[in-house]
């Protein structure tokens, strides 16, 4: 049977690479991993489950997309000073590519809010790939400080996911 830590390494490789399928057998256990292409990406996407899409998203007009459009600028600057003005902050990154999930469901609160105290083991959020659920924790004992991606975001490898002030 394969280990969590084993999969998430293997999914890393081959995200890192040029292989787009690996296939192991172990005592039994079978394991598939495909890298899909930029329109499976793109079409696994929307077709992402509905119950993790919030009501906001699904139901977006083209007329709330200038409103966030303009927004997005606007909220990048803020976010770079947070960073470069609390230098002493530890990023948590996103290990792998794939959907953020803030929550365990759609119905639940999401795992954690900024100001809320995480210790090393505390699970933060959902990275979806590949269909695969992958819990991700803090690695840190602090306090989120704020949020960096959406629900129902794409992330990449490395990308900073959450801001914690460490203790």
């Amino acid at each position: 049977m394969f280990k969590l830590n084993e999969i998430k390494e293997l999914i890393k490789l081959v995200d890192q690479t040029s292989v787009h399928e690996l296939e192991i057998e172990s005592e039994g256990t079978r394991l598939s991993i495909k890298k899909p292409n930029a329109a499976e990406v793109v079409n696994n996407y929307q077709a992402a489950p509905q119950a993790y899409i919030p009501a906001q998203q699904m139901m977006a007009p083209q007329i709330a997309q200038p409103t966030t459009a303009n927004q997005a600028p606007a909220a990048a600057p803020q976010q770079d000073s947070v960073e470069d003005s609390n230098s002493s902050l530890h990023k948590i990154v996103s290990p792998m590519v794939g959907t953020f999930y803030r929550s365990p469901s759609p119905e639940a609160g999401p795992f954690v809010s900024p100001g809320d105290k995480v210790t090393e083991k505390s699970t933060v959020c959902i990275i979806e790939a590949m269909k695969l659920m992958n819990e991700l924790e803090a690695e840190i004992k602090g306090e989120i400080v704020e949020v960096l991606a959406q629900n129902g975001q794409l992330v990449e490898f490395g990308q900073p996911l959450f801001l914690v002030k460490p203790e």
